[in-house]
């Protein structure tokens, strides 16, 4: 299974479409994104895939509207973060704001974070963490894809 990756889109809509038509040309099936949202019509361009979504720190004030837009769209809310399941991997999300030493006490195959703005694949006691970069304020604008099976794992330089 093929998951795209993207965070920190702060509502930045013409970076966040061609990322995700990127991810779709790269035959990613599931989108996950790891917070900082900021409106709904984020929501609406990642919707093209099954989507996921964790909220951030910048996504607190409009939750709701976030929420009720990520439910009309089918996607998931995984609020504050979440475990869920990917083909047969049982994956973590979160911002990265708070809860990343839990949600890696969990124990899962891989967890996928943002909030830092940098592209990361490193090790978080014992358990692969992932930032995909962020689609704003980032020296480099980036996604990921990950095969879930293989673990391979590309980032996708969406600058310039």
């Amino acid at each position: 299974m093929r998951v795209g990756i993207i965070s920190d889109t702060h509502d930045q809509l013409a970076v966040t479409r061609h990322a995700v038509r990127l991810l779709q040309h790269e035959r990613a099936e599931v989108l996950v994104h790891c917070g900082d949202l900021t409106g709904p019509e984020i929501v609406q361009i990642c919707a093209v895939l099954p989507c996921f979504f964790a909220l951030g720190n910048h996504d607190a004030d409009r939750a709701p509207e976030l929420e009720h837009a990520i439910s009309q769209m089918d996607g998931t809310c995984l609020g504050d973060g979440g475990v869920i399941k990917l083909g047969g991997k049982r994956v973590a999300v979160v911002h990265g704001h708070i809860g990343m030493r839990d949600m890696a006490a969990r124990r899962p195959d891989y967890l996928l974070h943002g909030h830092s703005h940098i592209p990361a694949d490193a090790d978080l006691d014992g358990v692969r963490r992932i930032c995909p970069g962020a689609l704003h304020r980032a020296d480099r604008l980036s996604a990921a894809l990950l095969e879930i099976d293989s673990g391979d794992l590309q980032f996708l330089n969406l600058t310039g």
